[in-house]
């Protein structure tokens, strides 16, 4: 016991990371975050509850009947980096640097850069869509949980001018000025999820002065839990030019349509749409393709002929994406997701995340280390088995 007070501070905290319990303490931790990610999910939906327990330094409990969030528990953000730092300085610490552990430095290699991989995942990992019609072009990709409002200068026929504000800045309630444009947004109202229905009589007085939602009600409703819905939106929003009111709009992704209005002779329109990210080049579905297992309506295979053309890199060609068959090109992968509008509207999932390889090269490195290893671990078996037979024989 002495010796270990005697022992420096520097020496006693790399002992402590590098120690069994450590590892054996966040795989616990981990399991124990599995199940409560999965109850979870029965009123969070499985993406809520994966950022909120999976991919977060710490889990948050909401205290009943206040606004305060309190953490109670490590998030598996954390419980990873702990389990990476401790795999670190075990291998450091542990494993001598030989040829006979070559294996084991290769192994443990292999499992570091998986988590490293899992973190880079989490934090640059990003996820959209892009539906698209049969014969339809289309240069950007949306994000159907997200939202913006798109401030559109549409006068010219060939060519919009659109200016996004994202949702963050809608949802304090605030003066937002639009660079670019004459125009000055007040936020008076913000609503995560609402339900929309046609005003009657009853109804109290509404801010709405211009456009559909002059005849709109709005009523807030919770956020939604399931991973095949999304939240309908709201957001009123008087429009301000020069310090002279344009008038108060009510904007939703729950409208079908943008609303116009003019200023000095140009046409813009107002909407709350998906957030959308603009590409380099340009998607046009030529063909979809839907099969179903002969006397089912069970899908056996759906895929999409896309032409895809890039000007600027001089690229002009057809690409056939299907379920097992991604399109990657320009650091995003498109996958055949799914589709609708009779069989004439594609969905396809895009996924830009820079480390897409890491766990393939992890799994390399760890199989490749096990078979080193063991070869290694064989080869100096024989060489004592032969060794011992000679020996015998001299005898």
């Amino acid at each position: 016991m002495s010796s270990l007070r005697t022992k420096p501070f520097a020496a006693r905290a790399w002992d402590a990371l590098a120690s069994l319990k450590v590892s054996i303490t966040c795989l616990a931790l981990l399991m124990v975050l599995v199940v409560l990610c999965t109850l979870a999910q029965v009123r969070m939906g499985s993406l809520a509850a994966v950022d909120a327990y999976v991919r977060s330094f710490l889990v948050f409990w909401d205290v009943p009947g206040t606004a305060l969030s309190v953490p109670v528990f490590p998030g598996g953000a954390l419980v990873g980096l702990v389990l990476t730092v401790n795999l670190v300085a075990a291998q450091l610490k542990r494993l001598e640097l030989s040829a006979r552990k070559a294996g084991l430095w290769v192994v443990h290699a292999g499992l570091i850069l998986l988590f490293a991989g899992e973190f880079g995942s989490a934090a640059f990992q990003v996820e959209m869509q892009l539906p698209i019609q049969v014969g339809e072009t289309v240069d950007h990709l949306e994000s159907p949980r997200d939202v913006e409002l798109a401030l559109a200068d549409t006068t010219d026929a060939g060519h919009d001018d659109v200016y996004g504000i994202p949702e963050s800045l809608l949802a304090h309630n605030r003066s937002i000025a639009v660079t670019g444009t004459p125009f000055v947004l007040e936020v008076m109202r913000y609503s995560r999820n609402a339900d929309l229905r046609a005003r009657v009589p009853t109804d109290p007085p509404s801010s709405v002065d211009v456009g559909i939602g002059a005849g709109v009600t709005v009523r807030d409703l919770p956020p939604v839990t399931a991973d095949d819905r999304i939240d309908q939106r709201a957001v009123v929003v008087e429009v301000l030019a020069g310090g002279q009111s344009r008038g108060t709009w009510l904007l939703s992704n729950g409208l079908d349509a943008p609303q116009s209005l003019i200023h000095e002779g140009r046409t813009w329109t107002l909407s709350l749409r998906a957030r959308r990210r603009y590409l380099p080049y340009s998607l046009t579905l030529e063909k979809f393709s839907h099969e179903l297992y002969p006397g089912t309506d069970i899908p056996k295979n759906f895929s999409s002929l896309v032409h895809l053309s890039n000007r600027a890199q001089g690229e002009e060609r057809d690409v056939l994406i299907s379920m097992n068959q991604p399109l990657r090109y320009a650091g995003n992968a498109f996958y055949q997701a799914s589709f609708g509008d009779g069989d004439k509207l594609s969905i396809l999932q895009v996924v830009e995340n820079p480390g897409w390889l890491i766990p393939y090269i992890s799994c390399v490195l760890v199989g490749g280390g096990l078979l080193l290893h063991f070869a290694l671990s064989l080869g100096r078996a024989l060489r004592r088995r032969r060794g011992d037979g000679g020996r015998s024989d001299l005898r």
